[in-house]
């Protein structure tokens, strides 16, 4: 997919007693081109196939209460136990940092026996495929990477459908007409998130801008509330984020505006601001992928990448706020079940860009490969996109 280059998920300092705690793992970023595909046959037997469960770890880059992002993974690893029951047995280790240090988790998981590893941020990549090159019975996992091995495959979400469907909802809720969005990494998979939000709200109200602010961070609470501050000061009446935690939606509640969950279902954080939150559900490809590590179908290789959104059931905006009115709503439902069935395309032109020149021609649909490269604003979003990592 899109550089989320060496960057993708915050790196999050983990102590080194963290580190030798070993429990789970990861966070996220994107791949390559590939289209959403699902979990493929043919490699070796899974384990389980003896009678003993098949041990499973995750490495998460933030800790599992960060309301979000991590949350969503640990949801879902907790949705394989109910699953596959005693088939099945999973560790995790939380706050690993995306750094040199987590190819010391990874080995520690290989050598407690694990023989399936996920990795769910995108600065794990290098590291997995050092582990992976060693480990050869042992299979891999890799969120938000684009790299693949013989024993490692990568897999993703099209988190740009629900900042599209956010966008629906926040066009129709905005008094002021300018939106604000908490960006973490200027890389091309957020820009698309912003950019999706900008047209989704564009096609609830035309009128509409979109301020940004970076912090240049995945989960760091007290910037993403500084940011979240400086939008609402600018004008901005409904916030949306391409951050971990809760506190974006926290200052709105405070401020009296509005905002939008992310990763997660966030609306227990603030109640009275909470739109809807454009949640990720891990559980079906996990699933699946369990599944076929178990009876033996599972292979990985080049090009052996999976990329789920609404049609998969792994994005949805959930938990819509009682005061969304009921033409937003019912064109909510008219986005969701067009991108279910594929009767309906986000990047589709026309489409122009921040300087006004057309990026899609009318009618041009983009693929994958053009979102994954998305480096630029479009019309309606302000500013300049920072120099990406």
């Amino acid at each position: 997919m899109t550089p989320r280059a060496l960057t993708r998920r915050p790196l999050l300092a983990a102590t080194a007693a963290a580190l030798l705690l070993l429990a789970g793992c990861g966070k996220k970023d994107e791949a390559p081109a590939g289209a959403a595909s699902a979990p493929e046959a043919g490699a070796t037997a899974g384990s389980g196939a003896t009678g003993e469960p098949l041990n499973i770890a995750f490495a998460y880059v933030g800790p599992v209460g960060d309301g979000g992002w991590t949350f969503a993974h640990d949801n879902a690893r907790k949705a394989l136990e109910k699953e596959f029951g005693p088939r099945i047995k999973t560790t995790f280790v939380e706050k690993v940092p995306e750094a040199a240090d987590a190819e010391r988790v990874f080995r520690d998981m290989v050598q407690q026996g694990n023989t399936l590893v996920f990795g769910t941020t995108f600065g794990y990549m290098e590291p997995m495929l050092k582990v992976a090159a060693d480990s050869p019975q042992v299979k891999f996992e890799h969120a938000t990477g684009y790299k693949q091995s013989a024993n490692l495959r990568t897999y993703d979400s099209r988190t740009y459908e629900g900042a599209y469907m956010a966008g629906v909802v926040a066009g129709a809720m905005t008094k002021t007409g300018t939106l604000g969005v908490v960006g973490s990494i200027p890389i091309p998979e957020v820009i698309r998130n912003i950019n999706s939000f900008a047209l989704g709200a564009q096609s609830s109200n035309p009128k509409v801008t979109v301020k940004v602010v970076w912090v240049n961070d995945w989960f760091n609470p007290p910037q993403e509330t500084n940011a979240a501050q400086t939008l609402i000061n600018a004008g901005a009446d409904v916030l949306m984020q391409n951050t971990d935690s809760s506190a974006v939606l926290q200052t709105a509640e405070k401020n009296g505006k509005y905002a939008f969950g992310w990763d997660s279902d966030m609306s227990s954080y603030g109640p009275k601001a909470h739109l809807g939150s454009a949640v990720i559900n891990w559980a079906p490809y996990y699933i699946a992928t369990v599944k076929s590590v178990l009876d033996g179908s599972w292979s990985a290789g080049p090009g052996k990448h999976s990329w789920w959104g609404v049609k998969e059931g792994a994005i949805d905006l959930v938990s819509l706020n009682a005061a969304v009115p009921a033409e937003a709503k019912a064109r909510l439902d008219q986005v969701k079940a067009g991108l279910k069935d594929g009767s309906f395309v986000i990047w589709k032109g026309p489409i122009a860009g921040q300087d006004g020149k057309e990026v899609l021609a009318k009618d041009a649909v983009a693929d994958d490969k053009f979102l994954q490269g998305i480096k630029f604003y479009v019309k309606g979003v302000e500013g300049q996109v920072p120099a990406g990592k």
